[in-house]
């Protein structure tokens, strides 16, 4: 197993509805163990360099996969993807 980080890109101008909240409780909930940090919403942030995402990052989470397309095919269910937002899947490389 390695790990991964989802990161979670959306216009940080979007509040989730009701139905959207629901709908990630039911994926990290369908996510189950593959979770090892439930991470966080993230707030205002600055953007250093150039980017070609237009989405800001919203949140991130953990989650153990045994390669990257195990963990983009976990990654591939996320809700956000339903409203417009992104995510990005990356291995978390050991220093």
């Amino acid at each position: 197993m390695s790990a991964f980080v989802l990161a979670f890109r959306n216009d940080p101008a979007v509040n989730a509805t009701e139905e959207e909240v629901a709908a990630w409780g039911a994926w990290f909930q369908k996510l189950g163990p593959a979770v090892t940090d439930m991470g966080s919403r993230v707030g205002a942030t600055n953007l250093l360099g150039t980017s070609a995402g237009a989405n800001a990052l919203s949140g991130y989470t953990l989650i153990d996969a045994t390669d990257l397309a195990a963990a983009t095919a976990l990654a591939e269910g996320c809700p956000g993807l339903s409203y417009g937002g992104s995510v990005e899947v990356g291995e978390v490389v050991a220093m």
